[in-house]
Order: C-alpha cells, then structure tokens, then sequence
C-alpha cells in the first residue's frame, strides 16, 4: 500500500466553524487548505441544503462565517493577510446563487458578531485604555493615529505596566481590552454612506469582557475590572435589546465562570472556585437567584464539557456547546472528553439531569444543532475529519462530506493496538502503532509520544506525525497517564507531583509496550512531546537515560522562569507546582517551583535532545528551550534548537505549512540519524 508521506499534511481539508440557519433547512462552514506559495492557509464556504451532500459556496474570496442574517443570506468576514486595512470587511451572499456582495466595512476591529435583532448586532470590540473613543475616529483621524503608531513601533522601546502584557496567538496587549458594542444597520443607506451603522459602546472603559455569547433578548457577558494585573474572577451581566439597558445578573466579583446561558427569564453558569483542584478543577452547575449562586444538586461534573482530544489535522475550530429551549425545558448541549474519545451531552439546566446523546471513539471536534438535527465534524483513526448528520430521534449518523476520504485511499494507515497496564495502583491503558507487514522477528526503532495539558488526552485518532513515523519504519506509542482529562478531577490532578507519578506511569508503559512487543529494538527508543508533553521531555532526559534521542518542544525547563515569563505563568506554574490558591499572586514558593524545574537536574543529562521552539510561543516561552539547550551544550550533550520566527505555541497543529513541514522533518531526521 501507499505510505503517509511527510507534505500530505498541505494536501488535507480542514473543516471549521458549522453554522446552522436558524430553520434548519441549511448549514454552512469554512474549509481551511495549505496555500503553499504563499505559506498561509486560505479558506473557502461550503453549503449543505436539506440535509444534502455540501457544495462550495465561494472559491475566491478567502472568508470566513460571521453570522446568519436571515434564512438564505449568509454575511462573510473577508480578511486578507497581505491587506494593512485592520477593521472589518463583511459580505453577504445568497445560498440560491449569486456573487458575494459588499454589506459592510468597520475601521474599527469588531469581532464575534451576533445578530439580536431586525438590523441590530452585536459585537466585540478592542478597546485601548489610552485612546477609549478610537471607534468614533473617521478615516481621516485613524489614518493620522495609524502613521503616530507607527512611528512609536519604530522607536527602539515600548512601554509595559500590566500582567499579562502579551498573549499567545495575539501578541502584546498591554494597554488593550474589550468592549461590547450596539451596531444598528440603518436599511435605508447603501454600504458606501458613512452612517450605514450606528455604533454605541455598551460597558464601560474601566471593564474588560472576557466572555459573551446570544441570549434570549440579547447577549450575557461576563467581565472584569480593569487593573494592572490579572483578575481571575468576574461578574456575570445582561444586556436587554429592547429595553436598552445592562442588568446586573451576579456582581460579587469571585465568579470562576466557564459557560453561562439565560433562558426563559432564568441565569445558569458553570463556576468553580478553584480550591479543591485547582485552576484546572471541573464547573458545577448553578442558578442564579437575586444575584447568589444556587447550586442544581443534581449535576456532578464527572466528566469535562469540552473537548480535550489532541491532534494535528485540525487548523481551526467551531461551536463546543449550544444552549436551546426544547419544549419550555432549558438544555445545554456540549462535547463532553470521556477517558479517550468525546461523546455529545445535553443537561438539563434546571433539573441537572445529563443525557449522553452520540458516543464514538475518536473525537466529535465541533458542532451545531436545530431541532433534532445536529450537524458535527468528526473524526477518527482510520479517516481525516469530515461533516456527519446525527439525528437525535432516530439515534442515525450520516456522513455527508468527502473532502479527505481521497487522500488515505490505498494507504497503510497504522490500527491503534490497545495495551492495558498498571502503574502506582491505577488501570492505565495506551495504544500502539506498527508498521505495514510488522515482523516479529524483526528489529524495530520506535517512538514514544507524550500528549500536552497536561489535561489532555490521546485518542483512537488518525494522528498524521504518528503516522508518517510509521511509514518510516518506527513503532509508536502513547497512553494517557494520570494528569490526562477524561477521568475526572482526581484522576487529572498532579499539582506537586510533576515528574513524579507522571513519569513513573510513562516508564511502565514503556516497559509493557517492550514486553508485548520484544521485535522492538530497546537500544532504539525514541521520545518526543510538546508543552506538558515538552516538560515531560526535559524531565525524561534528566532523570533515565534509556532514550538513544528526544525532541522536546515548546517544553518548559524552569518553573520560576515560566511563571515570571508565560501568559498564564503567574497562575498556572505556582498551582502545578502545588503552591496553594491563596500564594497564586502573594508569596511564591521558589524553591517548590524550582523543585520541579527539569533544568535543576541537568548535571544528569546524556541524551542528544533536539530542541524546538517559536519565537512567540507566550505560553511556554523561548526562554524554556533556550536555557535547557544551552545548560546541556555547555555539559557536552549532542544537541541542537531549531527556532521558528513569527510563530506561536500552536505551530504543530496551525502553524504556517511549511514551518509545520520543517518541524515534522527535522523531528524525523534527528530520530533517524540516532537509531543508527
């Protein structure tokens, strides 16, 4: 049979973002593809009417979905990379036919936009707590202020005064915030009249929104006080279309929110307070009552309510949860991570009461759901992802799409082997891949692959760097040790035992994966991971050395230099490293989170370890990589970094293609070269 080859990765289709119509009778979603010339992604519409067979909707304008404006008409947000106009292009089309037509143009940068009303919207906005009235500027004015910022970004300093000063994925924001916004259409101007919309600022400039989604009536939010460093609670808010006002909904300030939803006059939230298990600890679910929280007794969160399944064949995402009235009864409708693969849940918001609806190994990525309709892509390890139908009554799946079904046609793609183990008294289990025409009485290289989160988990997934390994020769394996999601809090926690249970749960698999299958070679083991799975890298590499080679990527060598440095740092390092809720932002324990910094135990590294990082990676920063390089270079150990300019901590998974070509390769190389 064919073999995976390493650029198949530009060939595939990425579905993204389904949007049902509000009827039904229609949904729509983006296909993501590799553009290689131009070493971007570009992304086309596809359609599906009555529950056919999807067709390309656009083939030249590179847009995305915004929002529905009515049965047949969708409005498309066209953003080109190589255009420096940074507002907002957006275009309607008729799904009976027709060309994409100019609905309108924002200067400012509104995002998420929902539609509340006949010709009212609602939207995100950026706000910069210098300059708070910047959406009222005209060309004029903004180009003015555009030629002074520039000048200021020339200059050989910036200022910084706020924690976080920059994010993952969207650079430095020091100084930038967010802001609802009221935009009303009026239908009796043209898209070329300056006063098509009217625009209203809706909160105020001394909060930030961090979360708002559609309700009934208008949109919930939630925000935070803007300060110098990070809030990590909120209120919870309201705002009602017609009556054109904000409604206090809970403002007591220590809301830890993960979803929220007001229906049928009521205010529900999924909060946690983050004592027992930390940030990563599980939401229950609540009423709120006069603005308290009452707890719905019923609901336990036994399991997470999105989805945790890693891969690298998906660019961008969608919908994870959908809040419908079905029947006068409140129902949220959410992925759920259960042990290794998602299933579809709806809970009842009043009663608490949960109902598994569709569960399949592999991963159910996104979703959208009318009626007893739900659209949903999905994948698993022996097809790329795809759009299915999933009828709630009759309990049928159809699949509908066939944008990757060519590309593994007549190719070997490896069956995840289960492979059930025990280790520090838990019932663990991993999976693994073997080559086309596996010999036991062969000798095999092979590779172990250790996932990120650490809340994250493996699947029966087609897993293309797994795959392309295989077609190199090598064994993989991989497994979900405790800390993984799909388990529950308990299961997921390892604040204060990094390195510790972790990895001794990775070596029994390895020992078990090596006792199942003697044909594979000891002496040749590879080991690799990214982010958590980088740390556990760093921390392998420091304490056994039974590897002939690692790759560590976007890792985390010093917990004091990560905590001081990342986006989430000053949070997420002291509550992994097991410093108590209350010294998140007080005392910090730097002999704990040294304690369980991989650079602390260097003197005990041999392995050649190759090193891969992004130079705007904010989560686990370049610093991470760069001082376990250089602490093992100058203590003799083979070693080598590869630094990728202008990308992020999602360079794996969407980063620019060829890049992602490149890291795959010289992980590749780097493996080959020391099994020999």
């Amino acid at each position: 049979m064919k073999k995976v080859e390493l650029e198949d990765i530009l060939r595939y289709q990425y579905p993204e973002n389904i949007v049902m119509n509000d009827s039904g009778t229609a949904f729509a979603y983006h296909i993501a593809y590799a553009d290689g010339e131009k070493n971007r992604y570009k992304r086309n519409i596809w359609l599906s009417k009555g529950n056919k067979k999807p067709f390309q909707l656009t083939s030249t304008l590179d847009s995305t979905i915004s929002f529905w404006e009515d049965d047949e008409t969708l409005i498309l947000n066209r953003k080109n990379p190589e255009d420096e106009f940074e507002g907002v292009m957006l275009y309607s089309i008729n799904i009976n036919g027709g060309e994409a037509k100019p609905w309108a143009k924002f200067s400012h940068p509104f995002s998420g936009f929902q539609k509340v009303g006949e010709n009212t919207y609602i939207a995100l906005g950026e706000l910069d707590v210098l300059d708070v009235d910047a959406y009222k500027d005209d060309d004029e004015t903004r180009a003015k202020k555009k030629e002074e910022k520039k000048k200021e970004l020339e200059s050989d300093y910036e200022v910084w005064d706020e924690v976080p000063y920059w994010i993952n994925g969207q650079g430095v924001i020091n100084g930038k915030k967010n802001s609802l916004f009221l935009l009303k259409r009026n239908p009796e101007k043209s898209v070329c009249d300056k006063d098509l919309f009217s625009v209203k600022r809706l909160t105020d400039t001394n909060t930030d929104v961090l979360y708002f989604d559609k309700c009934d009536g208008g949109v919930i939010f939630a925000t935070s006080k803007i300060q110098k460093k990070i809030d990590f609670f909120c209120n919870l808010y309201r705002y009602d279309v017609k009556e054109d006002k904000i409604i206090p909904l809970y403002d007591k300030g220590d809301l830890g929110l993960a979803d929220a939803a007001f229906v049928n006059g009521k205010t529900y939230c999924f909060h946690s307070d983050y004592r027992i298990y930390g940030i990563n600890e599980s939401a229950y679910l609540y009423q709120v009552l006069d603005g308290k929280l009452s707890k719905v007794e019923k609901y336990v969160p036994e399991y997470s309510l999105h989805n945790s399944v890693v891969g690298d064949v998906m660019v961008g995402g969608g919908r994870g949860s959908k809040v419908l009235c079905e029947d006068g009864v409140p129902f949220y409708y959410t992925i759920s991570t259960v042990e290794d693969h998602t299933a579809l849940v709806r809970i009842n918001l009043s009663s608490g009461e949960k109902e598994t609806l569709l569960d399949i190994p592999g991963s159910i990525y996104f979703f959208d759901k009318v009626g007893d309709k739900v659209v949903l892509a999905y994948g698993d390890w022996k097809s790329l992802t795809e759009i299915y139908t999933y009828d709630v009554k009759t309990k049928k799946m159809k699949l509908l799409s066939n944008h990757n079904s060519e590309f593994l046609k007549d190719v070997y793609v490896a069956k995840p082997n289960r492979i059930d183990y025990k280790s520090e008294g838990l019932n663990l289990h991993g999976w693994v891949l073997l080559p086309e025409n596996y010999d036991p009485k062969k000798s095999y290289p092979a590779v172990l692959d250790v996932h990120g989160g650490p809340r994250c988990v493996y699947s029966e997934l087609f897993f293309h760097e797994m795959q392309y390994w295989v077609a190199k020769g090598f064994v993989v394996m991989y497994t979900n040790i405790k800390g993984s999601d799909g388990r529950g809090d308990e299961f997921a926690d390892i604040r204060g035992d990094y390195g510790g249970v972790d990895f001794k749960n990775l070596m029994d698999f390895v020992d078990t994966v090596l006792k199942a299958y003697p044909a594979i070679d000891s002496r040749r083991l590879c080991e690799t991971g990214g982010s958590y799975g980088g740390f556990m890298t760093n921390w392998i590499v420091t304490h056994t050395d039974r590897f002939c080679c690692a790759a560590s990527q976007r890792s985390i060598s010093n917990w004091i230099s990560m905590t001081y440095i990342s986006d989430i740092g000053t949070y997420f390092g002291p509550d992994q490293c097991g410093i108590g809720f209350d010294d998140w932002f007080g005392k910090m324990d730097e002999k704990t989170l040294w304690k369980h910094s991989p650079l602390a135990y260097v003197d005990n590294a041999t392995t050649p370890t190759l090193f891969l990082h992004s130079d705007c990676d904010y989560r686990c920063p370049l610093a991470e990589g760069m001082q376990m390089m250089q602490a093992m270079r100058v203590r003799d150990v083979e070693t080598r970094m590869i630094v990728f300019h202008g990308e992020n901590h999602e360079l794996s998974r969407s980063g620019k293609p060829k890049h992602r070509v490149r890291r795959l390769n010289e992980i590749t190389d780097w493996f080959e070269k020391h099994i020999k």
